[in-house]
């Protein structure tokens, strides 16, 4: 074997011993023929760390996946809890009365925002009477049956009304009265009005207050009225339904 030979193999034995040295703990050995050049001399290079390797590739350690679920076993926890608190305030009867889209309806019933780029037009203030807005001008301005039930408005409530320039009518109460509660019998008259009784005294109710608690005439019923002075008109909280 020639000098030349030796010092060739002499060469590439080093860099086989410089390949096989001891790695950092993110490196790994990268080792191949394109190291080194057809002459036998190591072409120059580095190290390939794991970190490269794995560019572009989402890796989650075991530790990290545990973490997560922990975390999400709290996020459930604290949800348990919030609700067992929260069914202090409602009825397991109340719950399976009102659905969701009852309450996505009523929602939107509430209070109508003007969409972007209409107009507020014009604001009118009035007292509720029982079923319409009286304004200022004496004039009567219809009211949603199913907004005055949700609403519980009560006969002398005031309200402020919203005509958008597209004739959107947008109701919202801003002067409640003081309310007294009155509980009664629900009778059903010949024109087909419902009202509630207590002593004597009669109030009507809306219909829609009626049906969104699917009342029948002879049914206990909760209603509010003015503390002070007289009402032809009541809102109704609650009825309490006669066993069949």
């Amino acid at each position: 074997m020639t000098n030349k030979n030796k010092n060739q193999d002499h060469d590439f034995g080093d860099d086989l011993e410089i390949k096989s040295g001891l790695l950092g703990e993110d490196e790994e050995l990268n080792l191949n023929m394109g190291d080194f050049s057809p002459s036998g001399e190591k072409r120059r290079g580095r190290k390939k760390t794991r970190r490269e390797k794995d560019q572009g590739e989402a890796v989650i350690s075991h530790a990290k996946i545990i973490l997560i679920k922990k975390l999400l076993e709290n996020v459930k926890e604290n949800n348990d809890k919030l609700i067992e608190i929260l069914s202090v305030f409602s009825s397991g009867e109340e719950e399976a009365r009102i659905s969701l889209s009852q309450i996505g309806e009523e929602a939107q019933e509430e209070e109508i925002t003007p969409r972007s780029g209409e107009g507020a037009g014009k604001v009118i203030e009035g007292v509720f009477d029982g079923e319409n807005m009286i304004g200022p001008d004496g004039k009567e301005y219809s009211v949603p049956a199913n907004y005055a039930s949700k609403s519980k408005l009560v006969e002398g409530d005031i309200l402020k009304l919203t005509i958008t320039n597209s004739g959107t009518f947008i109701y919202k109460q801003i002067g409640p009265i003081e309310r007294t509660r009155v509980v009664g019998e629900l009778k059903k008259s010949g024109d087909g009005d419902f009202f509630v009784e207590d002593e004597g005294k009669k109030w009507r109710v809306l219909p829609a207050s009626v049906t969104y608690f699917k009342g029948n005439p002879g049914d206990e019923t909760v209603i509010l009225v003015p503390k002070t002075g007289e009402s032809k008109w009541a809102a109704v909280e609650n009825i309490i339904r006669k066993r069949e």
